[in-house]
């Protein structure tokens, strides 16, 4: 655990997308840093791919994946 020095502005963004979202400003900011890392790694997935590969390895019940 540790303290991020973000900017003002990049956290106002965070804070209003984590009342959209549902989530605290720092799952928010989690949650961007984890989709921004795993895109970096993986430069051919779309969000989309890389939200329906993060919930099957979740294993989380009742979601499928529709082929487009």
């Amino acid at each position: 655990m540790g303290i991020v020095k973000i900017d003002d502005d990049l956290h106002e963004e965070a804070r209003r997308a984590s009342a959209v979202m549902c989530r605290s400003i720092n799952a928010q900011a989690e949650f961007w840093m984890k989709v921004g890392m795993i895109a970096e790694c993986n430069p051919t997935l779309s969000f989309n791919d890389i939200m329906r590969v993060q919930v099957e390895a979740a294993q989380v019940g009742g979601v499928r994946a529709v082929a487009a």
